[in-house]
This record gives C-alpha cells, sequence and structure tokens, in this order.
C-alpha cells in the first residue's frame, strides 16, 4: 500500500450486519452491535492512514420500513455506540447529515451534543448518514432552490452544478474518492449519488462484522491501482502526471 496515495474520502456502506448474525442464530440486532465494533477498529486504522474523511451510511430513509422493535433497537445503539473517547482518543471531529427531524429527540439532542463536543478535533471527520438517503437530500435541496429562485434570491439562468453541490448536506467536505460496499451485494442503495459521480467503487463479501483492518488496506490497494481519469483520455492523465 502506497502511504502517498491515501483516498482522502473513504464513504462505506456497511452491510451484512443482519446476515452475519443470523447465521450464527443470533437476532439481527446482535449483528449491528458487533458492526460497532468495526467502526471502531476503521476508524482508528483510517486516522492512523490519514483518511481526512470516513462517511458511514448508519440508517437509510428506507429503513424506517424495517420492523420497528429493530428500529427501536438500531436507534438505542447510536446513543450507546456513540462514545466520546472514540473521537477524543483518534482527534476526529464527529459530523451527520440525513433527515434529522425524523431521529427520536433524545437521539438528535446526542447527535448534535458530540457534534459540538468534537468540533476542534482535526486528525479526520468522520460523517454518519443517519435517516439518510440520496435521493431525499437532492429532492430537499432542490426545494430549497426552487425557493430561493421564487424569492428572487437566485437568477434561474444562472445555475450550475456548483449551485446543488454548494447546498447539499456534504457541502463542508469534498466528494469521495473510494466507495466500499461489504456484504457481497453490488448495489449503492441511493448512498451519494450525485457525490460519487466520479468515485472508485469497491465491493466484497465480507459481512460488515468480520471487515479488518487488513480488508480496508486491500480496498485502498485496489484504489491506488486504478487511473482516475474524470473523462479525460489515459495519453492526458499521464502527461499531467508528469507534467
Amino acid at each position: 500500500m502506497d502511504r502517498n496515495n491515501i483516498p482522502q474520502h473513504i464513504a462505506i456502506i456497511m452491510d451484512g450486519n443482519g446476515r452475519w448474525a443470523m447465521a450464527q442464530g443470533k437476532p439481527r440486532t446482535f449483528g449491528h452491535q458487533a458492526g460497532v465494533d468495526t467502526v471502531r477498529r476503521i476508524t482508528a486504522e483510517c486516522t492512523r492512514l490519514g483518511v481526512k474523511y470516513l462517511t458511514l451510511y448508519t440508517f437509510s430513509t428506507e429503513n424506517w420500513n424495517r420492523p420497528a422493535d429493530e428500529v427501536a433497537a438500531l436507534m438505542a445503539l447510536v446513543i450507546s455506540a456513540l462514545e466520546e473517547p472514540l473521537f477524543k482518543e483518534n482527534n476526529v471531529r464527529f459530523r451527520v447529515i440525513g433527515d434529522m427531524d425524523r431521529l427520536p429527540a433524545d437521539v438528535q439532542e446526542k447527535l448534535k451534543g458530540l457534534e459540538e463536543r468534537t468540533a476542534e478535533y482535526t486528525a479526520m471527520t468522520m460523517v454518519v448518514a443517519l435517516s439518510y438517503s440520496s435521493r431525499w437530500e437532492i429532492t430537499d435541496t432542490m426545494k430549497r432552490i426552487a425557493k430561493e429562485a421564487k424569492d428572487g434570491k437566485l437568477d434561474i439562468g444562472s445555475i450550475t452544478e456548483d449551485t446543488l453541490t454548494e447546498r447539499l448536506q456534504t457541502s463542508f467536505m469534498p466528494d469521495p474518492d473510494l466507495l466500499i460496499r461489504t456484504g457481497g451485494e453490488l448495489r449503492i442503495s441511493n448512498y451519494l449519488l450525485w457525490q460519487i459521480a466520479y468515485s472508485e467503487l469497491y465491493f466484497c463479501d465480507t459481512f460488515w462484522p468480520d471487515f479488518t483492518e487488513e480488508n480496508l488496506h486491500k480496498a485502498i490497494e485496489s484504489y491506488q491501482q486504478r487511473q482516475r481519469r474524470f473523462g479525460k483520455t489515459e495519453e492526458q492523465v499521464e502527461n499531467e502526471e508528469t507534467a
């Protein structure tokens, strides 16, 4: 692994908690708890490697359709999992994106407090996508853009891609360089659709509770073997790299 070519922003779809638990004859919530331990390990390793942003798909807007007992357990897990020592020991700032209004009041309070208390940490920013989906985010952003235009604060003719990007919930960070999905599924599941237009994608069969630092290294090594062209030709990129 080339330590001089570490992706600055890694986004992860942490899939496979429930299936991991069921394979062991345990309830799905057991898998979610095990997944929290993986979050702690991967957060620490990303910080050590020099990753600047780690965005974790924790709970989608579609996940509200899951059984009520599982949703309740997940909300309780969010509160217990976000332990401040994790962030203090690794100098990691915490941020959250998603439809916060749908979350229980105690969860909202926990998230807001953690954001405030970790605001000065600088090694890495962990972003939790909670009650989030990309279609929801884009729709919400377009509503706000439409209102600005209606109120005469935005000229329709001046709207560009940047107009949308600057108003997304992720406007405070760069787009992901690398998107990892665990658990063997080969889909994006409504996650950061605008932001991953040119991200490198990496899928693995490993369930999230079993995802190790070595698995992370393999994903990064795969990323490092690719040429990121952003629509340019291979020759153009090579000329730029040697210039």
